[in-house]
């Protein structure tokens, strides 16, 4: 998986799991946050992903 995959994946799993507070699954959404920062993302990559996918949703 390639940095722009993972910052892909990551905004797609915090928004489905109940956001940054994890209320649904918190374990799915740390692993592709954790997966997307080691590939070199940064919180605000992930948090500009997480806003272009929830203005298309």
């Amino acid at each position: 998986m390639i940095k722009s995959e993972a910052i892909v994946r990551a905004a797609r799993e915090v928004l489905a799991h109940g956001g940054p507070d994890c209320l649904d699954d918190r374990y799915a959404t740390l692993r592709a946050v954790d997966d997307a920062m080691a590939l070199g993302a940064t919180e605000d990559e992930i948090k500009a992903e997480m806003g272009r996918q929830h203005k298309t949703r």
